[in-house]
């Protein structure tokens, strides 16, 4: 593959991946909260889940979207309770209590998440329909969308967590993390009207 591939592919996989969402308002929430080494493990979650995703679109599971759209109505409706319920335990959370491990959503709670995530579902389909070959190069051609959609959402995501783990600094009284948790929650339920717009 040629740069004249890989480059239109980096460019829409670093704005799919890098641009406000429910991942990244996930990541930047649990880096705040609880450090690295958990929001690590919940990126690579993430990205166990977007990646899968993306393979089985390339399978054709996208394509039972367009035989049925109600599924896709089903999808909105579904991660749209998910992430407000999301956003009312994001709201509702305490200050972490630094005498015990908070290590908020898990990895594999990560990797599940993104078959709700709408936005997952919309870039998987996306990049796999708008930058796959046809014929013999389809998945010399998908490898290559996944290994770029992997880079930019390992790099995008640190970037996220790193930003939380700054923020943390700034926030020393239960007042401090009751008005942070309630801006994530707020831009987390904001992602809902992102779904439906």
């Amino acid at each position: 593959m040629d740069l004249a591939f890989i480059g239109p592919v980096a460019g829409f996989a670093l704005a799919a991946c890098g641009t406000p969402g429910p991942n990244n308002m996930l990541l930047t929430s649990s880096g705040t909260r609880s450090g690295y080494r958990p929001t690590l493990k919940l990126l690579l979650g993430i990205m166990l889940g977007l990646q899968s995703l993306m393979l089985l679109t390339a399978l054709g599971l996208g394509q039972l979207f367009l035989l049925w759209p109600v599924l896709q109505w089903a999808l909105k409706i579904a991660g749209s309770l998910y992430l407000l319920w999301l956003a009312f335990k994001i709201a509702s959370a305490p200050p972490p209590d630094r005498r015990h491990d908070d290590t908020g959503m898990r990895w594999h709670q990560g990797a599940l998440f993104q078959f709700l995530n709408p936005k997952s579902w919309l870039m998987a389909i996306s990049a796999i329909s708008g930058f796959t070959l046809a014929g013999e190069a389809y998945w010399p051609s998908t490898f290559w969308v996944l290994s770029v959609f992997l880079f930019f959402g390992l790099l995008t995501g640190h970037v996220w967590a790193l930003f939380g783990m700054h923020v943390r600094r700034w926030l020393h009284t239960p007042l401090d993390w009751r008005c942070f948790n309630l801006l994530m929650a707020s831009l987390t339920a904001a992602s809902v009207l992102m779904i439906w717009w």
